[in-house]
């Protein structure tokens, strides 16, 4: 079972036939409007993909000649 199936048995077992008439009513006004949603939905990638772009760049930058050996005293 999907998790739009289990979502649509917790609906029917929480609200009456009204209620979720009116849920229906409201979920098919907010898609049909050209506007944006009241929230943003969720976004499947940044689930997924927790840590993409959420990265510490060195600030110095890499070394463009082999580095000088330190002699010993």
């Amino acid at each position: 079972m999907n998790q739009i199936s289990r979502f649509v048995i917790w609906i029917c077992a929480r609200f009456n036939r009204e209620q979720i008439e009116l849920i229906v009513k409201e979920l098919s006004n907010i898609l049909k409007s050209k506007q944006d949603f009241p929230t943003k939905p969720k976004d499947a990638f940044k689930e997924q993909h927790p840590n993409y772009r959420e990265y510490a760049v060195d600030p110095t930058p890499p070394l463009t000649e082999p580095a000088k050996k330190k002699t010993k005293i």
